[in-house]
């Protein structure tokens, strides 16, 4: 297994990662296994990215100041399921299988675990993305559901699977 470089730091996502993201997801090899559109603006990644809602963690992983990774973290705001929240992520495609994600999943899922008390993390992935589904997987992620035609994805409809982690419940002392 490859360890991260002791000198990634993960950092919770603030205004000056804003050209660093939007170049990450700008990546024609990083559009691809996301749900972004091309092209994006700087813009419309602070207004995504910079919402004051306590439910929303956005980190970054940065080596040498350069955005290499991010990761996001929501807690479902509805009532009925305010156990739950899903994740999304991007690694440059040169930090790929270099840890980068260990250390994002790992630092979310502390969150998630530790200071939301999420039960449940979701995520859906494309179901060809082999190394994110054994990302997930590595991190007690099941698979949960085939989307069929999920997404469009280079002119042509592509599945994802339905993924989530559960967190056994504390038993009261």
């Amino acid at each position: 297994m490859t360890t991260t470089d002791p000198s990634i730091t993960i950092q919770r996502f603030n205004e000056s990662h804003i050209d660093g993201i939007t170049a990450l997801y700008n990546d024609p090899a990083i559009t691809r296994q996301v749900l972004q559109m091309p092209f994006q603006s700087t813009e419309v990644w602070r207004k995504r990215l910079m919402p004051d809602n306590e439910r929303v963690v956005q980190l970054v992983a940065l080596y040498q100041g350069a955005v290499i990774g991010n990761i996001g973290l929501e807690q479902f705001s509805r009532i009925r399921r305010s156990h739950a929240g899903s994740i999304g992520m991007g690694v440059a495609g040169e930090w790929q299988g270099k840890g980068v994600g260990s250390k994002l999943l790992a630092t979310a899922l502390d969150i998630a675990d530790n200071w939301m008390n999420l039960r449940r993390v979701e995520l859906s992935v494309y179901a060809d993305n082999a190394a994110a589904i054994g990302l997930y997987r590595k991190f007690g992620f099941e698979d949960e559901g085939l989307f069929r035609d999920y997404a469009v994805r280079d002119g042509v409809l592509v599945d994802a699977l339905s993924m989530a982690r559960l967190r056994a419940t504390p038993k009261a002392g």
